[in-house]
C-alpha cells in the first residue's frame, strides 16, 4: 500500500505493544520501521527498466526476511534512543512495525512474493485498494489520539479497526466475484480464469477480468446492497507470433517480455492505440477500461542486446474523474443478468496468486 498506511499499521502495531511510558516511542519505531520494507523501490537500473519490478515486493517484503529487516532498522533507530530505550525493546518495536508491511501489501492486488526465497509466487489477496482513506485516516486518527493521551488500548482499536476494513474488503471481494461469475454465466462464456479487483480507493467498485477464447473481458461491478455492473470492452490477449512476428527468439526484448509476463501474472495484452506496447491488463485508470496504466514498449529491429522501453499512461481527465464518481453513485449501472445456470464447477476461478 501506499506509505502512510504502512507507517500507519506499523505505528498501531508497536503502539499497541508498548507501555504507556514507551508509547511515543512505539509510533515514530513502528512508522519508520513499517515503511522500511520499501527501500526497495531504490534497486534499480537505467538500462534494464524491468529491474525495479522484480525486486520490489521480493526480499525485504518476505515473511522470512522480517528478523534482518527488523534487526537494521534497530541498529539504526537504538543510537537516537539508548539512553531511554534497551536495544531489546527497540528491536521489538521494529519487527512490530515491520512484520506488517508484507502482510498488508499482499492484500492489494500488485502481488507480494511473502516466501521468498523458497518461491517466486507472488500473493495477492484482492481484498483493499493501494490507496484506501477509508482504512487509513481512522487508523491515524485512534494512533494520534492514542500517543496524546498515552493510551496504548486506542492503537489496539486502530489495529482492530484495520483488521474489521480488511475483513469486509474480503467479503466484498466474495460479492464482487459472485456478480461477475453471474455476468460471465449470462454471456454463455466459460473463462479460464477471473480475477476481481478493487477499484481505486474503495470497496464499492470492483474491476472484473477473465479470459475467454483468446480474449481479455473488463466489466465494472458495483458491489452495493444489490450489486450491479458497468459493462466494458474487450481486447485479444497477447499471441506473439501474431502480434510481434519480428521479436527474435532469445533477444533481450524476447526476455524482458517473459519476465513482465511473470510480474503481470501474464494478463498482457498490446494496446488498442500502439501496436508496439504491451499492457498489464490488470490495472487501468476506470475499472471497465482496456487502456492499461503501464506496459513496455518493444522497438522494430532493436539491438540484441537493446531492453524494452517502460512506459506509463496515468494521465486523469475530467471525463475520467465524472466516469469514477458516476460508477461511485451507481449512475448508469445496469442489474446483473438472471443466469440460466451455475457457473461452471468452480474450478476456473482465480481469487489469488
Amino acid at each position: 500500500m501506499d506509505p502512510v498506511s504502512q507507517a500507519a499499521i506499523g505505528a498501531a502495531a508497536a503502539q499497541s505493544g508498548s507501555t504507556a511510558k514507551t508509547l511515543r516511542h512505539g509510533l515514530w519505531i513502528g512508522a519508520l520501521a513499517g515503511m522500511a520494507p520499501d527501500l526497495d523501490v531504490f534497486i534499480r537500473s537505467s538500462e534494464d527498466p524491468l529491474l525495479a519490478l522484480e525486486f520490489h515486493r521480493q526480499f525485504t517484503h518476505s515473511l522470512f526476511f522480517i528478523p534482518v529487516g527488523a534487526f537494521i532498522c534497530a541498529s539504526v533507530f537504538y543510537p537516537l534512543i539508548k539512553k531511554q530505550l534497551p536495544f531489546k525493546a527497540v528491536f521489538g518495536f521494529a519487527a512490530l512495525g515491520f512484520g506488517t508491511h508484507g502482510l498488508l501489501d499482499a492484500c492489494t492486488t500488485y502481488g507480494t512474493q511473502l516466501l521468498w526465497p523458497f518461491t517466486d509466487a507472488r500473493f495477492a489477496w484482492h481484498n483493499v485498494s493501494v490507496i484506501d482513506p477509508l482504512f487509513t485516516l481512522p487508523l491515524i486518527a485512534l494512533l494520534i489520539a492514542s500517543a496524546a493521551r498515552r493510551a496504548p488500548k486506542l492503537a489496539v482499536c486502530g489495529l482492530c479497526w484495520a483488521v474489521c476494513y480488511l475483513g469486509f474488503g474480503a467479503l466484498q471481494h466474495q460479492r464482487a466475484l459472485s456478480a461477475a461469475e453471474s455476468l460471465v454465466v449470462s454471456r454463455q462464456h466459460q473463462p479460464v480464469r477471473l480475477e476481481v479487483k478493487p477499484g481505486f480507493a474503495n470497496l464499492l467498485v470492483w474491476k472484473a477480468i477473465y479470459e475467454y477464447d483468446g480474449r481479455y473481458y473488463v466489466d465494472a461491478i458495483r458491489a452495493g446492497i444489490s450489486p450491479s455492473y458497468f459493462p466494458g470492452e474487450s481486447v485479444p490477449k497477447l499471441n506473439l507470433n501474431r502480434d510481434v512476428p519480428a521479436l527474435r527468439h532469445g533477444s533481450q526484448q524476447a526476455k524482458d517480455i517473459e519476465r513482465f509476463r511473470w510480474f503481470s501474472d501474464d494478463w498482457l495484452a498490446l494496446d488498442d492505440a500502439d501496436p508496439n506496447l504491451i499492457v498489464d491488463m490488470r490495472y487501468s485508470q476506470l475499472p471497465n477500461d482496456i487502456k492499461g496504466l503501464w506496459g513496455i514498449r518493444i522497438s522494430s529491429n532493436p539491438p540484441e542486446e537493446a531492453h524494452v522501453q517502460w512506459t506509463t499512461q496515468r494521465s486523469t481527465g475530467q471525463t475520467e474523474l465524472t466516469q469514477f464518481w458516476e460508477q461511485l453513485r451507481g449512475i448508469g449501472d445496469r442489474p446483473l443478468p438472471q443466469a440460466a445456470a451455475p457457473y461452471d464447477d468452480g474450478s476456473n476461478r482465480t481469487t489469488a496468486r
